[in-house]
């Protein structure tokens, strides 16, 4: 089995896939949270291999664009995989990975996770790319395409939501920040993970400042 080689496939395969997907979900999202995996995997002692296959393969088939199934992504995984001779324990590690590492899941009361270092890595390299400068254009891009409100405020944030209530909120995008986007700083696994989310957090802090100030006409 020759690895890079299998890498390469799994790139192509995902362009391929991802070609006309939603902007905060596409292949540059992908390549991203790819960089981040293996920024993050530096200095720790982790398979590269399940680490870039999961990262490659996490959002093949996002289940908020497939009518909330989620199966299809793990089952687009695991075939893609197996078509390219992969192990079978390297494509259950992956497919775990992608069927266990998004936020609505920890949403859901749960036995706990085998959080692998692999899992540990391909999570964290995921929710940086959901803050930041990043997050904060991802997340009003997909305001955007599920026609949302910028802001209401009238409309409070649910701090208190389970998996069910977080998949059917059809709240103001900035809502999002403190339902998601704040809370991810402190729900990293890795030390180079918590270190650039703190600077991230920060900016999306500042970024809100700036946003009352101005809905408010104070700048």
């Amino acid at each position: 089995m020759d690895k890079n080689q299998i890498i390469r496939k799994t790139i192509d395969f995902v362009k391929v896939e991802l070609q006309s997907a939603e902007g905060g979900h596409d292949w540059f999202h992908i390549e991203r949270v790819h960089k981040n995996a293996l920024l993050i995997a530096q200095g720790e002692k982790a398979d590269a291999f399940i680490i870039e296959l999961a990262a490659l393969l996490h959002d093949i088939a996002d289940s908020k664009f497939h009518n909330g199934d989620e199966s299809i992504g793990p089952r687009k995984a695991s075939q893609f995989l197996q078509s390219e001779s992969v192990s079978q324990e390297i494509i259950d590690q992956v497919v775990y990975i992608i069927q266990n590492m998004s936020f609505k899941n920890s949403l859901e009361s749960k036995t706990a996770l085998n959080k692998s270092i692999e899992f540990q890595i391909v999570q964290d390299a995921d929710r940086l790319d959901a803050i930041g400068a990043i997050g904060i254009a991802r997340c009003f891009n997909y305001g955007g395409f599920k026609n949302r409100p910028l802001y209401d405020p009238d409309i409070k944030p649910n701090l208190n939501m389970d998996k069910e209530s977080y998949k059917k909120s059809t709240a103001p995008t900035i809502n999002h920040f403190y339902e998601k986007l704040l809370l991810l700083k402190d729900q990293m696994n890795t030390q180079t993970g918590r270190k650039i989310a703190q600077e991230r957090h920060g900016y999306m802090e500042g970024f809100l400042n700036q946003f009352y100030a101005e809905w408010n006409g104070e700048k």
